[in-house]
């Protein structure tokens, strides 16, 4: 009986640590674990007893890549705790910070990080060397979506201006009209990033995969919307809890989230794009459908094509958005210091890497008394080792360095966050 190990101790070009386990005989996949093993973080039992104005400000920290995204869900979560709602000024300042993320992750994914692989090189680097445009390319317009997010958020990294009721300072415009030109340059180089990546080649592997994403009646989801899936799951983010769970597996210290009773799901661009083309913007659509791609994408190696097409599409957002601003009347709406009973609000919003589910509950006193965080890259967990189950007949054919490669790439179609995920911690203790 031949059996073959692959075994990759440490995962490169993601966030964070990890490892992958691939144990394989006769052509099929008998062991898969991707291991995560980035020291567990506790971030929702820190948050425990701090004033729910603090939590925005605590959960950017949890992640330097989307951190607008972990603020935007833990207000929003709060912000239905307490009964507050913002005016459609503020609600637009929110999707504009929100896309400057998805610009700079965006393009930090799709260009040094996911490119190299298709390309043959190890790293960005290396691929530098060979074709530097496109990398000053990808670097450029990671900057823009730095400085939209320093325009709208204070800084670039763990912005400082959201907060529960809208934001402290509401932008200038002329700091906003400002970046115009540079998002005229931007728009085509995303367009041009689509036709890029669309001319690779990529592995073959389709599996039917449940998508699941937010869904909204007019937009393209950003920061609200209903839960839905390509399975006919259709909830408002209230009910997220009833339909989704997590389980603790030994090797890894994120919880791994499953639909009750379905198991694998996917989020992300794939399942944002597959489940929201009819919402896209004009740019967008017309950038799709010059690449010639059809939805729905069942092939994972092309999410590269739909995080490029949600680049077109963040940009062409953020351009409406700053010619349309003005700034808002009541840029933050004042806070409850007491209440007259504990009250629970849920938030979820589309991170780069897909849905980001909040969960907060709030004493009379105003302190966090419970909070629930579901980050992306722990729901994507089974899915990811559901794909290199699939991929074990194309493996047994490989030698070990093409194998290893291969499951690398497969994981990094999900643009993993580690750091993120890794919020579990099993203590066990034995008392004489």
């Amino acid at each position: 009986m031949r059996e073959r190990t692959l075994r990759v101790d440490y995962l490169a070009r993601v966030e964070g640590e990890g490892a992958l386990h691939l144990r394989l005989r006769k052509g099929e996949a008998v062991e898969a674990r991707l291991e995560i093993f980035e020291p567990p973080r506790l971030f929702e039992g820190f948050l425990r007893g701090r004033a729910c104005t603090e939590v925005p400000d605590l959960t950017a920290r949890i992640c330097g890549i989307c951190p607008a995204s972990y603020q935007m869900s833990s207000t929003q979560a709060l912000e239905a705790a307490l009964g507050l709602e913002v005016e459609p000024a503020v609600r637009d300042l929110r999707r504009l910070l929100h896309l400057g993320e998805w610009i700079e992750s965006h393009a930090l994914h799709v260009y040094l990080l996911h490119a190299p692989d298709f390309l043959g090189f190890d790293d960005a680097i290396r691929l530098a060397r060979q074709a530097p445009d496109p990398v000053r390319r990808g670097l450029r317009l990671k900057k823009l979506g730095n400085a939209v997010m320093r325009s709208v958020g204070g800084r670039e990294i763990h912005p400082l201006n959201p907060c529960v009721g809208g934001f402290y300072r509401a932008p200038e415009r002329e700091d906003l009209v400002a970046l115009l030109p540079e998002l005229e340059w931007a728009l085509e180089a995303a367009r041009e990033t689509v036709r890029w990546v669309a001319g690779f080649t990529f592995p073959e592997l389709e599996r039917p995969y449940e998508f699941v994403a937010l869904r909204h009646p007019q937009e393209y989801p950003v920061n609200e919307g209903r839960v839905v899936s390509s399975e006919g799951l259709d909830i408002p983010v209230a009910e997220y809890e009833e339909h989704f769970e997590e389980e603790q597996v030994p090797h890894s210290t994120a919880l791994r989230s499953r639909l009750r009773e379905r198991g694998a799901y996917l989020v992300g661009p794939l399942a944002r794009l597959n489940l929201n083309a009819d919402r896209l913007s004009p740019p967008a659509r017309e950038a799709l459908e010059e690449a010639g791609v059809e939805v729905p994408i069942r092939n994972p190696f092309r999410s590269i094509v739909a995080r490029s097409v949600e680049l077109v599409e963040a940009v062409a957002g953020v351009m409406v958005l700053i010619e349309r601003y003005r700034p808002p009347e009541r840029p933050r709406l004042p806070v409850p210091e007491a209440l007259p009973e504990a009250v629970v609000g849920h938030g979820c919003t589309e991170a780069p890497r897909g849905i980001l589910y909040h969960r907060y509950r709030v004493g009379a006193d105003g302190l966090v008394e419970e909070a629930r965080i579901v980050p992306p890259t722990a729901q994507n967990q089974a899915s990811i080792e559901e794909d290199l189950r699939s991929l074990a007949p194309a493996l047994a054919g490989m030698d070990r360095a093409e194998a290893t490669w291969l499951c690398e790439q497969a994981i990094r179609n999900y643009d993993p966050c580690m750091s993120c995920s890794a919020h579990f911690l099993t203590l066990t203790l034995e008392e004489g």
